[in-house]
C-alpha cells in the first residue's frame, strides 16, 4: 500500500469516526436516553472498529511530525484542573509520593513511582492530538512504553482490556464521576501506546495531565486518560463502571474513536 493510499485510507476512516462521534454528540441526552439509538451506533462503532483493523495493521503507525511542526499553543482538553484533595496534595509536593498501580488480571500487581517510570526505557514521539470537538495541535510527548509495564505485570490469559482511573471528577452532582477509559490489547501493546510524563521537553503540567496521562495516537483525544491513578486488567468492558467501556462511552460516545 502506498503513503499516499494509507493516507486516503486514513482520511476516510477519520472522517467516518468522526461522524460516528457528531451523532453521538448531538442531542446526547436524548440518544442516551434512547437505547434503539444507541443500538444503531453500536452497529456503526463495531463496523467503524473492523474497518480499521481490515485497513490498518495493529502496529500501523501514526504519522510523526518534527520539531517544527510542534503548535506554539496547545489546548487542552478535557479537565485542567482536578479538585480531588488527594491529588491536590500530590500535586503540591510535585507528585514526589504521587504512585501507579497496576492490579487487576495480572501475574504481580505492581506499584510505580514517577522516578520508577522514568528509569524504564522512554518513547519520544512529536504526534497530532485530534479532539472530538474538533480541532487539533501537535505536541512532543515522553514517557514510558504501556507495553512495558504490561510486560512487567505479566497479564492473565482472561485479561482483554487495560483500563485506567483517573483523578479528575467530570459530570454534575448528580452523575458526577472520576474518569475511567479503557482500550483494547492490540491499541495497549501498539509502539506509540505510552504514558506520558514530559510534553515538549518538560515535565506533564497538570492542565495537559500531570503527573502521567496515556498517548493513543490512533485514537480521539478523549481516549487518552489524564491524571492516571490506576490501571487494570480485565477481562470485559461490563466490569468497567456502566459497562460501554469509559466516561464518555457510558454517555452515548464511541469506545474504540479510531482515526
Amino acid at each position: 500500500m502506498s503513503g499516499r493510499q494509507l493516507l486516503n485510507r486514513r482520511r476516510f476512516l477519520a472522517r467516518g469516526s468522526l461522524l460516528c462521534s457528531a451523532l453521538a454528540l448531538g442531542s446526547c441526552e436524548d440518544f442516551t436516553e434512547n437505547p434503539a439509538v444507541l443500538q444503531v451506533l453500536d452497529v456503526a462503532e463495531s463496523l467503524n472498529h473492523k474497518l480499521h483493523r481490515l485497513l490498518l495493521p495493529p502496529t500501523a503507525l501514526a504519522r510523526e511530525y518534527s520539531e517544527a511542526d510542534i503548535s506554539a499553543a496547545f489546548r487542552a482538553n478535557g479537565s485542567t484542573d482536578p479538585e480531588d484533595e488527594e491529588y491536590r496534595a500530590l500535586a503540591r509536593d510535585g507528585f514526589r509520593d504521587w504512585r501507579l498501580e497496576f492490579g487487576g488480571l495480572v501475574r504481580r500487581a505492581a506499584s510505580y513511582s514517577l522516578e520508577d517510570l522514568r528509569r524504564l526505557p522512554p518513547r519520544t514521539q512529536i504526534t497530532r492530538h485530534d479532539c472530538v470537538e474538533g480541532w487539533s495541535c501537535i505536541g512532543k510527548w515522553k514517557g514510558v512504553p504501556l507495553a512495558t509495564l504490561i510486560d512487567d505485570v505479566g497479564l492473565k490469559p482472561e485479561a482483554r482490556y487495560i483500563a485506567f482511573y483517573c483523578a479528575d471528577t467530570l459530570g454534575t452532582s448528580f452523575d458526577a464521576s472520576q474518569y475511567y477509559e479503557s482500550i483494547g490489547l492490540d491499541d495497549a501493546r501498539h509502539p506509540q501506546t505510552i504514558l506520558a510524563y514530559d510534553m515538549n521537553d518538560a515535565p506533564l503540567k497538570i492542565a495537559y495531565g500531570a503527573p502521567l496521562r496515556l498517548r493513543l495516537e490512533r485514537q480521539l483525544g478523549y481516549k487518552m486518560a489524564k491524571y492516571i491513578m490506576r490501571i487494570e486488567a480485565v477481562a470485559s468492558l461490563s466490569a468497567i463502571q456502566g459497562g460501554r467501556g469509559g466516561y464518555w462511552e457510558d454517555r452515548g460516545y464511541e469506545w474504540y474513536a479510531g482515526i
